[in-house]
């Protein structure tokens, strides 16, 4: 007698249908989560640790040079120069603001540019991943000893290849080009452009010029067959390179102290590179000073010969004076007059040379210029007073005092200027300027800048941790799928078993033959005491008890997408209510892409498509399962070109009113709701339908929209399955659409799942 089953067909009164709950990621779920995937944190981090390790290993060292420089906040004096105006014209702040600016201007750096070459290039070629750490092991038992090549590969490095540009001058369109060069025998080498066409073919120590390419290579030293890399570069770049590479900052507030370092991975260029920018720098600035004291000497010569006529016609004048007055000197008691009178001019007369030679380099508002203006005033307002004693004199004394005292002015500043003369050009010969190198540049080779072992390696395992964890929250976020039954039946639909995931289902369905039963895969037959089994006898005892009136006795399995374990559910349900005494009738009815067939261990061909286009009769497409004694099961056969068609044919319904009476229970396995059509049209045919539903895969609104789209078609889902449990926190699956392609013959043999 045909058993027929029933489910409750409204939910519970605390249930309300089609409701999606957004869930929100808390402590305790955030902590859940990260616990459910710490073995792919766990394993991520080791795999960053181990590429940190790695990295530290074969990671071409960096070096770092050193050096400090001094800049004294003092300037340099010149005679002449006042030094009231001296101490005004000293700067506020520190010196080193500027000097640092200095340090890396391109007039310093060029020097250390052109000093070693640094527009030339050369870089040999390494074996990936670990050549140069072969290269920098390499010990070499005498001078200009050559690794031998490893793995006979000639036209990469192994270590103590060495060579020296002198010269490289290459047309503008082949500047910044990587150029190949490659080692002859007998000191010869040949220089390939970027397509590989020969440029220059020449000898070690000869210059070689062709095709617009000058070139000397001083030294040479190479297997036969080894490659450099050469690259003549822009000046302007590289400039810009070094002047972005060198760090200079001052130690300590307004210290004048200012440290240099600059890394490289060849510590002997890094050490040379900064050597010549420290020294560069000292000369220029010993340069300044030294022109700037050329500069006034030059002017004080141009003012000689004119101070001289000038004291000429001064002592002519009085002499002419005095013997046409037939008087002598100034008398005694004017002659302190003359003094101050004297003493105050020749100020005037050398404060207004300093006018002259500022004016030539600063502009009317400069500090100095208007302190040596003050200065004139001073002195101005002195003679002013001077003058009104003068003028009570007799008016021959008057004309004596005026000539003589234009005598004594003008061969004081003849004399001064000449002292000036002298004392500036010592001064130009032994300018020491402002700035000096206290520590040379030096190198500490035994450690290396770069990479330091212990922060790239806690560094690169924290990064990992990090990572990881973000990649575990990121994906739990972007796939959400539910993972609370209470989830799913917020949508209507009661939650008729929750079976827990089999590790046991998965061997079986990857690896059968491990197993007795191995042409089955079957989990009742092959692991009976698994939990999952126990769930789908659970399952089986609430379908038996649900005797409610039904149409039929059709079981139609279906699910929202594929992968979620539809067709495992259905076969393993079937033989647990064939194990308890009910004949079941197993249907694969998804004609496109089931896998029933590898489930019981049968072919395919001869099943439901075969049956529905009359090409067998029902007795042969019925098969008996072995093991499960009560099983009968009819494969999808050939795949059609039309499932659906099929499916709607009337053939299709005469089948399953054929086999109902036949049968206590006939469970059919149709595919994806969301994929294709078929499952409501079998929809139609069966009193239930029960929908599978996969933990942490399938979402809320992907099951609220094939119970929908059923709905829509007439069917009624009368509940769930929720398959593939884990004890692991909620998920979210941002669902899209689904491609369900029949099955080809590459996957034709794959587990069905």
């Amino acid at each position: 007698m045909a058993t027929y089953l029933s489910t409750r067909t409204t939910p519970p009164p605390h249930i309300a249908p089609s409701s999606v709950r957004d869930e929100e990621l808390d402590l305790r779920t955030l902590m859940s989560t990260l616990g459910d995937h710490k073995r792919m944190i766990l394993f991520g981090t080791l795999a960053f640790f181990l590429l940190s390790v790695l990295y530290v290993v074969l990671a071409t060292p960096k070096y770092e040079a050193n050096a400090t420089v001094q800049v004294e906040r003092r300037m340099p004096t010149f005679p002449g120069l006042n030094a009231n105006a001296a101490q005004q014209s000293s700067p506020a702040e520190s010196p080193a603001t500027t000097e640092i600016q200095l340090l890396t201007s391109r007039t310093v750096l060029s020097e250390a540019l052109d000093n070693l070459d640094l527009d030339v290039q050369v870089q040999p070629a390494r074996f990936p991943l670990f050549g140069s750490y072969i290269a920098r092991h390499f010990t070499p038992s005498h001078p200009n000893a050559v690794n031998e090549p490893w793995f006979g590969m000639a036209r990469y490095g192994w270590g103590g290849e060495s060579v020296q540009v002198a010269r490289l001058d290459v047309p503008q369109e082949l500047i910044d080009q990587p150029l190949r060069l490659v080692a002859g025998d007998a000191n010869t080498y040949t220089l390939y452009d970027p397509e590989g066409r020969a440029l220059v073919r020449g000898t070690v120590g000869k210059p070689v010029q062709a095709g617009g390419v000058n070139m000397l290579v001083r030294s040479l030293n190479a297997n036969p067959g080894m490659r450099f890399e050469v690259t003549r570069l822009n000046s302007l770049a590289i400039l810009d390179k070094l002047r972005h590479d060198i760090s200079a900052s001052e130690q300590g507030r307004d210290s004048g102290v200012i440290a240099l370092s600059y890394e490289n991975e060849d510590p002997v260029l890094a050490r040379q590179v900064l050597e010549q920018v420290s020294r560069a720098y000292v000369h220029q600035n010993v340069a300044r000073n030294s022109a700037e004291a050329a500069k006034r000497l030059q002017f004080v010569k141009r003012q000689l010969p004119n101070v001289r006529k000038e004291l000429d016609k001064a002592q002519a004048a009085l002499t002419a004076f005095q013997s046409r007055t037939q008087t002598l000197d100034v008398g005694v008691q004017n002659q302190s007059l003359l003094n101050q009178t004297v003493q105050i001019d020749s100020a005037i007369s050398q404060l207004r040379i300093q006018q002259a030679d500022l004016a030539a380099r600063f502009t009317p508002a400069h500090p100095m210029y208007k302190a040596v203006l003050s200065q004139i005033a001073q002195f101005q307002a002195q003679k002013g007073q001077l003058q009104g004693r003068i003028a009570a004199l007799p008016e021959t004394q008057q004309g004596l005092f005026r000539l003589t005292r234009d005598v004594e002015v003008t061969n004081q500043t003849y004399a001064s200027l000449l002292d000036q003369a002298q004392q500036l050009d010592i001064a130009r010969a032994s300018a020491v300027g402002n700035a000096r190198v206290i520590d040379p540049a030096a190198v500490n080779y035994d450690s290396p800048a770069w990479p330091k072992p212990l922060p790239v390696v806690f560094g690169g395992t924290l990064l990992g941790a990090l990572l990881m964890f973000g990649f575990v929250l990121f994906r739990q976020m972007m796939r959400r799928g539910v993972e609370d039954p209470a989830d799913i039946e917020l949508l209507g639909l009661p939650v008729y078993a929750s079976i827990p995931y089999s590790e046991r289902g998965r061997e079986i369905t990857m690896h059968p033959s491990r197993f007795p039963n191995g042409s089955q895969r079957l989990l009742a037959l092959n692991a009976p005491t698994d939990l999952a089994m126990e769930a789908l006898r659970s399952l089986r005892t609430s379908l038996h008890f649900a005797r409610f009136k039904t149409k039929n006795n059709l079981l139609m399995i279906s699910a929202p997408s594929p992968g979620v374990g539809k067709t495992f559910v259905c076969a393993n349900l079937a033989v647990t209510m064939a194990q308890a005494g009910q004949t079941v009738l197993l249907i694969d009815a998804d004609m496109r892409r089931g896998t029933l067939h590898h489930a019981v261990g049968v072919r395919s061909e001869g099943g439901l498509s075969e049956l529905i286009t009359g090409q067998i009769p029902l007795e042969e497409a019925i098969r008996k399962v072995a093991g499960a004694d009560n099983l009968s099961f009819i494969s999808r056969g050939e795949i059609p070109p039309n499932p659906s068609e099929l499916l709607m044919n009337p053939a299709f319904n005469e089948l399953l009113e054929q086999v109902g009476p036949r049968f206590d229970i006939v469970i059919i396995d149709t595919p994806p709701v969301l994929a294709v059509t078929d499952a409501a049209v079998i929809g139609h045919q069966v009193g239930t339908c029960l929908m599978v539903v996969r933990f942490g895969l399938n979402q809320q609104r992907e099951i609220a929209l094939a119970k929908q789209r059923l709905e829509q078609n007439g069917v009624e889902v009368k509940g769930a399955i929720f398959n593939g449990v884990q004890k692991r926190s909620g998920g979210h699956y941002a669902y899209t659409y689904y491609e369900y392609l029949p099955q080809t013959t590459s996957n034709k043999h794959q587990a069905y799942r």
